[in-house]
């Protein structure tokens, strides 16, 4: 049950950065035309777009660990044969988590790639 628990949230979290960076792209169209039409190559704006993913998903990571150690001491009472700061856990979970943030990110990175300069500048 937990494990389906945390497959939903997963997959709510992959849907939200997914939505974050697709409406980021949406909003920056115009700017990623400009680029594009000034001799920017599609790489790099690929990789601005997953910087920002990146950026986002490192700024939540490092939340959530302060959190979590924060709140170690309010769950070591009810873990069950778990450390509360269990190192396994606190290393593969983030970076497991900013794996699937930068996979969400990717996805809109490449449609910004595909933007036609011509159409990008005409957008208003």
């Amino acid at each position: 049950m937990i494990g389906l628990f945390a497959a939903v949230a997963l997959i709510l979290a992959c849907v939200g950065i997914y939505g974050v960076i697709s409406y980021s792209v949406t909003q920056r169209t115009h700017e990623i035309g400009i680029r594009l039409a000034l001799g920017a190559q599609r790489r790099n704006v690929l990789q601005l777009v997953l910087a920002q993913g990146a950026l986002l998903a490192v700024i939540g990571v490092i939340l959530g660990l302060a959190g979590a150690f924060a709140l170690t001491r309010l769950m070591a009472g009810l873990l069950f044969r778990v450390a509360p700061t269990d190192a396994a856990i606190f290393t593969c979970v983030p970076l497991g988590l900013t794996a699937i943030a930068l996979l969400a990110s990717y996805l809109p990175a490449r449609r910004a790639t595909k933007v036609d300069p011509l159409v990008a500048l005409r957008y208003e």
